[in-house]
């Protein structure tokens, strides 16, 4: 059984998804950490109700990204976590993490990358009035959401359609992508987009 960690800063609703598929058994997974950067998210308490290890952190206790990012990697292997999926974690991946987790940590963001990059992307794509946006799973690097893509679903935008009504949308597609791509690659089925 593959041991994992997730990170979230919010809410933590494919948090949520990636757990349940956990306990299904779809996902051959083991949760071992929940990384949050926001002591006060709520995505803490979903752990908690699911019997989710946490580590809440307050960034600006730390002297620098690279000391709280060395904490992080000790836990995570104290942990045992042989990858890293990112669920709404607000903060770019610096290098003492990337390091240790080098092709490791994935990602998951609500457009079809490179389209919309970086923060509030549903924002920008309904702001832009495009017809087609949706949700890229990918690998992480040392650039904003610029790794290489794992997998993408469309969503389209139709006439009428709130900014929320793209974004429960797209949350639906996330909270069945995301625990499938993490499947297929904790399964060694991983195929990259060409």
């Amino acid at each position: 059984m593959t041991k994992i960690a997730l990170f979230a800063s919010g809410s933590g609703s494919n948090v949520q998804a990636i757990a349940e598929a956990v306990e299904a058994g779809t996902v051959p997974a083991e949760i071992v950490l929940l990384v949050c950067d926001k002591p006060d998210a709520y995505v803490l308490e979903r752990a908690e109700k699911l019997g989710i290890p946490t580590f809440a952190f307050k960034p600006k206790e730390y002297e620098s990204k690279e000391a709280f990012e060395t904490d992080i990697v000790s836990r995570l292997r104290a942990a045992g976590a042989e990858y890293v999926f990112l669920a709404g974690y607000m903060r770019l991946i610096g290098p003492t993490l990337l390091n240790a987790y080098r092709n490791r940590i994935v990602n998951i963001h609500p457009s079809l990358l490179p389209a919309f990059p970086g923060k509030d992307a549903i924002g920008q794509a309904f702001e832009a009035g495009v017809k087609i946006s949706g949700v890229t799973v990918h690998f992480v690097d040392e650039g904003m959401d610029t790794g290489p893509i794992i997998d993408q679903e469309c969503v389209r935008i139709h006439s009428g359609m709130t900014r929320d009504d793209v974004q429960t949308a797209i949350q639906k597609i996330e909270h069945t992508l995301y625990p499938n791509v993490i499947k297929n690659l904790l399964n060694g089925n991983r195929e990259e987009q060409n």
